[in-house]
């Protein structure tokens, strides 16, 4: 077992931190899909994701900040401090597809929408 060094502390802070980001971004998308209302920060959640979906994708699907983690001495992955280690190898793809249902519904939504304008 690796002590918690400060540097790990700091790192997993970070970490920590840019995961509630994205979860924001989450929320975001998901309020939108479900309301139907688009506020200000549904591009730039929409963005951030699909950034963040990129960087993962050519990461082969995974985190792309795990390197920096054991770079700092931290052994243990980001997810796997909350989760078992099979429900956290599962969690980037699982929030995948629920913030891409998200969207979808986001962008299906925008179209009926302004179909019931039109007419």
């Amino acid at each position: 077992m690796v002590a918690l060094t400060p540097a790990i502390a700091v790192w997993r802070l970070a970490h920590g931190a840019i995961t509630a980001g994205f979860l924001a971004a989450i929320a975001v998308i998901w309020s939108a899909a479900i309301t139907g209302r688009r506020g200000r920060w549904l591009r730039p959640a929409i963005a951030a994701i699909a950034g963040e979906g990129v960087v993962v994708a050519l990461n082969h699907g995974d985190c792309p900040l795990g390197p920096m983690g054991e770079h700092v001495g931290d052994p243990v992955p980001f997810f796997e401090l909350l989760l078992s280690p099979r429900a956290a190898r599962r969690a980037i793809p699982a929030l995948g597809g629920f913030t891409a249902l998200g969207i979808a519904l986001v962008a299906a939504r925008g179209r009926t929408h302004g179909a019931e304008l039109a007419t």
